[in-house]
């Protein structure tokens, strides 16, 4: 049965929250795994029908644990997880849009297929001790990245992906 695999990394606690909002939603729809980066080896995504990748954006790119999942496990599986859909969510302070052109250019390279664009939740943290404080997302901020995990369920168990 196709499969959801949930990969984030988290800082402060933003893309934690998004991530396993999304994976809730999904499990109702259709089989779903969540992994933080720092545990997802290569077999993990082959083993996947579909990805949703979760990160917060640093210094307008990927945070460094995200940036070194993708290191670690883009050759590997290079040339063997083509057209599977994927999705993403990213946690920004302010932006967010260099992380999501990282990620997505890093999809591209493994021919995934883009089945929505970036969800980039802004949380205006602007000064060092809002940027490294621990972030509670609010219901309404974490609704998107339920749609989006159960729709990406949703569309693997149906086979619309």
């Amino acid at each position: 049965m196709a499969e959801l695999l949930i990969i984030w990394h988290s800082r402060t606690g933003g893309s934690q929250q998004m991530a396993e909002a999304a994976y809730h939603a999904a499990q109702p729809e259709g089989p779903a795994r969540i992994m933080r980066a720092e545990d997802a080896q290569p077999d993990d995504l082959l083993a996947a029908s579909g990805y949703l990748f979760c990160a917060p954006e640093n210094l307008a790119s990927l945070s460094g644990q995200m940036k070194e999942f993708f290191d670690r496990c883009y050759y590997p599986v290079l040339g063997k997880i083509e057209g599977r859909p994927y999705a993403q969510m990213i946690c920004a302070g302010s932006d967010g849009q260099g992380a999501a052109r990282q990620l997505a250019r890093i999809a591209t390279g493994w021919r995934l297929r883009e089945v929505q664009p970036a969800l980039i939740l802004c949380t205006h943290a602007q000064t060092p001790e809002g940027i490294l404080a621990p972030k509670n997302l609010t219901d309404d901020q974490l609704q998107p990245c339920r749609e989006i995990g159960a729709a990406m369920a949703a569309g693997l168990a149906l086979g619309v992906f």
